[in-house]
C-alpha cells in the first residue's frame, strides 16, 4: 500500500530539500578543507571518526559504514591517507582475517588543525541555510537532536 499522492510528494519534497541542505554545506566544507588543510570531507570524516574510538581503531567495514562509504571507496580512501601517513592498517591480533584502520598521531595532529576550519565552516553555512525559508526548519531540527556522547 503506497503513501497518498500529497503525502508522498511530501516527503520526497521534503528529501530534496535535505539533499540539498547537505549539498550546500559539503560544498563549502570541502572548498575550505581542502584550501586550509588539503584535506576532502571524506578523508576529515574518516580521521574524526577513527580519532573518537578510545584505541583510535575501526575494522575497515565499521569504518565503511561509520562514514557511509562502499567498502571499495573507502579502501580507496584508506590507501590515500595512508600513503600520506595519516592511517595504518593492520591485522587483529585475535582474528587474522580482521584487518583494523588506525589514525596516526600525524593523522591526529591534522584533525586537531581541521577541526576549528570544519567547525566554523559548518556553523556559518547553517547559519546562512537558516536564513532560508526552505531550509531553516531543518536547521532547527538539527538544533534540537539529541546529543549523543
Amino acid at each position: 500500500m503506497g503513501l497518498p499522492d500529497d503525502a508522498a510528494e511530501a516527503r520526497a519534497q521534503g528529501w530534496r530539500t535535505l539533499a540539498a541542505l547537505h549539498a550546500r554545506i559539503e560544498d563549502e566544507l570541502e572548498r575550505a578543507l581542502q584550501k586550509q588543510h588539503g584535506l576532502s570531507v571524506s578523508e576529515y570524516s574518516v580521521l574524526d571518526v577513527l580519532a573518537r574510538q578510545d584505541d583510535y581503531h575501526l575494522r575497515m567495514n565499521q569504518l565503511s559504514n561509520a562514514v557511509v562509504l562502499s567498502q571499495s571507496a573507502t579502501t580507496r580512501l584508506v590507501n590515500r591517507l595512508e600513503d600520506r601517513q595519516l592511517l595504518q592498517r593492520y591485522l587483529c591480533p585475535t582474528d587474522r582475517r580482521g584487518i583494523y584502520t588506525e589514525v596516526t598521531q600525524a593523522g591526529r595532529d591534522l584533525l586537531e588543525q581541521a577541526e576549528p576550519t570544519h567547525d566554523a565552516v559548518l556553523t556559518a553555512a547553517l547559519e546562512k541555510a537558516a536564513e532560508l525559508p526552505e531550509l531553516a526548519p531543518l536547521v532547527d531540527a538539527l538544533d534540537n537532536l539529541p546529543l549523543k556522547v
